[in-house]
């Protein structure tokens, strides 16, 4: 029976081993990502405390408006480079006029240097902000999910002290960056969800393919700027736009 049994063993860890060398970790390719946004759940939230008549302008315009907004970006990566750039060029407004229903961020990140650079487009003007990555305290926990074929560690965190995050990281794709403007997890993010802003972007697909770091290239065009600036540039733009200001100032800055 003792040999039965270490015979078993024997043959679950062959097993394991076996599989183990059969996988494949991605050192460089190209993700595609979709963007989902809840527009009716997002402007109904932008209208909470309206008056009656404000309430049923409401939902006469969410009738002309799909629900939900699709935006595709693709994430390209190569050893510590990342690019993330939006697939097509979208118009600057929607959702009354809000520019959180857009995706107008270009961003590299150097993710051993731990800077980015993002072109971003903001008012009918164009900012090249340049400063350190942004440092999530992230949560690992149990759950997991797939996600474009990928078995994903969910993970959670808070950033800007309010902005509640929930993101799906693979360690079959050894590289700590992701959508956007994050990063910091032992592999690629393939899905991150912002549940209380209404905004989801998930990975369709993953290429496995051979790109040299030095293709990927930090965006050039925009007026310079740091952080900091950016923050008092939104700030001054939609800080006098009451009750919604705070939400779409943070929705700016990712």
């Amino acid at each position: 029976m003792k040999t039965k049994f270490i015979l078993l063993t024997v043959l679950v860890l062959s097993i394991n081993q076996l599989f183990a060398q059969n996988v494949r970790f991605i050192q460089s390719g190209v993700i595609e990502f979709e963007k989902n946004i809840n527009q009716h759940a997002a402007i109904k939230k932008m209208m909470t405390g309206a008056g009656a008549a404000i309430a049923g302008s409401f939902d006469d315009y969410k009738k002309s408006i799909p629900q939900f907004k699709l935006l595709k970006s693709t994430l390209t990566f190569s050893g510590d480079k990342t690019l993330f750039t939006p697939t097509v060029e979208n118009e600057n407004m929607d959702m009354f006029g809000s520019q959180g229903s857009e995706q107008p961020n270009t961003t590299y990140t150097d993710l051993t240097a731990h800077t980015f650079v993002t072109q971003k487009n903001l008012f009918e003007e164009i900012l090249l902000v340049k400063d350190s990555t942004r440092k999530i305290n992230w949560k690992v926990t149990n759950e997991m999910r797939t996600i474009a074929g990928y078995e994903c560690r969910r993970a959670n965190a808070v950033i800007m002290d309010s902005v509640y995050v929930v993101a799906f990281y693979t360690d079959r794709i050894p590289v700590s960056g992701g959508p956007e403007s994050f990063t910091g997890l032992p592999g690629m993010i393939l899905g991150l969800a912002l549940p209380h802003d209404n905004m989801t972007w998930f990975a369709k697909t993953v290429t496995d393919k051979s790109i040299p770091s030095t293709e990927i290239k930090p965006p050039v065009k925009g007026k310079p700027t740091d952080s900091r600036g950016l923050f008092e540039t939104i700030t001054k733009v939609v800080g006098q736009w009451g009750v919604n200001a705070n939400s779409l100032i943070k929705s700016l800055l990712l």
